[in-house]
């Protein structure tokens, strides 16, 4: 089964989040910070898929995006930002940073699925 990270600081988002990719199929493992997401991928294998908010206390999801791009096993691993942050400007930045993919919050279940699907087969 593919394995997605979800980087999410809302604790209830982060759940929601990932029990919707787990009823899919998904196996899933979370981090509520930058950092911790950071210290996950240092130490497991590498996921199918990293799940980004973009605020976040600490490091935002752009900087850790950043990083990630900049590392060499993990540059290649897509990225797909889910923010409440809706301006088409927000959307171009976080993928001028790296990333593969942007949703907003609040997201249809069915189009969260269909666009985490284009990235992990499953």
């Amino acid at each position: 089964m593919p394995n997605i990270l979800v980087v999410e600081d809302t604790q209830s988002e982060r759940q929601l989040i990932s029990a919707l990719l787990n009823y899919a199929g998904f196996t899933t493992a979370a981090a509520c910070s930058a950092e911790d997401a950071w210290n996950w991928l240092d130490t497991n294998p590498l996921p199918d898929l990293i799940l980004l908010d973009i605020i976040m206390p600490g490091e935002t999801g752009l900087d850790l995006c950043r990083k990630i791009r900049s590392h060499p096993q993990w540059k290649e691993v897509p990225i797909l930002f889910c923010s409440s942050k809706a301006e088409e400007f927000d959307r171009f930045w976080a993928l001028r940073q790296g990333g593969s993919d942007y949703i907003t919050k609040p997201f249809a279940p069915q189009q969260f699925l269909d666009t985490v699907s284009r990235y992990v087969q499953h």
